[in-house]
């Protein structure tokens, strides 16, 4: 049987607990919510930990993002994570919430019972605290070519497109690459050197029908490899995780399709 085993200092600790603050009766007052949140220093010498904050809802936002942004506002300006938009559009705060991968601000911190557990996305490398390491995700981004290639000149105006040509692209253009699917993705988790992963497979299908593109072959010939496309599954994690209700796997399947068809 197999046997796994987390690296050496990778088990996360019990960490610091800041602000518990309790009543007369040593009870924990009505409306405060605990957040549990992964800590991790790359200069320090010890194992994660977690630390346990206490927020006040009655002063605070209704997202996880909120939480997050008074803590460090008010409680801990040490700890470490990214936003920018704050309305689900940037990708930036996608972290491991409550065991799901999602975006902080549009994770509603109603929707969690108990405490709030925020960890960063899983099974990437951690710069610091929820903070991960994104430059291979980039990388496989940037290598699907994620522009337009044409074999004519550019038009005076613009390149048209039919509504029907334009709707094919529905489900596809959303994506805000903020890399929940492809960390919630086992293929992904053990091969992420080799496969592209569901993002970068959502977002090259969208280049490979997009009727003003002429260089669906040559998509098409970078995707024909036994890692970057086909280490796919199907286990569907990626289409369960997306915050914008995409569907990674069924661009990926429809890829594989075209893939057959054109060696008919």
């Amino acid at each position: 049987m197999a046997e796994f085993v987390l690296p050496k200092g990778s088990r996360p600790k019990k960490g610091k607990v800041w602000n518990k603050t309790l009543n007369e009766n040593g009870k924990r007052p009505k409306g405060v919510k605990e957040f549990r949140i992964y800590r991790y220093d790359p200069e320090g010498d010890g194992n994660p930990r977690i630390d346990s904050y206490f927020v006040d809802l009655a002063e605070c936002g209704p997202m996880v993002l909120d939480g997050l942004i008074k803590i460090k506002n008010e409680i801990d300006p040490t700890l470490t994570f990214r936003r920018s938009c704050r309305e689900g559009v940037c990708g930036s705060c996608a972290m491991n919430i409550d065991g799901q991968n999602t975006l902080a601000c549009t994770k509603a911190i109603a929707d969690i019972s108990g405490p709030v557990k925020v960890y960063p996305l899983p099974h990437m490398p951690v710069v610091k605290d929820l903070v991960p390491d994104l430059k291979l995700f980039y990388a496989q981004y940037a290598s699907i070519m994620p522009w337009l290639q044409t074999r004519e000149s550019p038009p005076d105006e613009e390149w048209r497109q039919s509504p029907d040509d334009r709707a094919l692209l529905d489900g596809l253009y959303e994506c805000v690459l903020c890399a929940s699917c492809s960390t919630s993705c086992p293929s992904y988790w053990w091969n992420a050197d080799r496969y592209l992963g569901p993002a970068a497979l959502l977002q090259a299908y969208r280049w490979i029908v997009d009727s003003r593109d002429d260089a669906t072959g040559e998509r098409l010939d970078v995707l024909e490899d036994p890692f970057r496309l086909y280490r796919c599954h199907t286990i569907m994690n990626c289409t369960a995780s997306c915050p914008k209700s995409l569907n990674p796997a069924e661009a990926i399947g429809k890829i594989k399709q075209m893939m057959v068809r054109r060696k008919l």
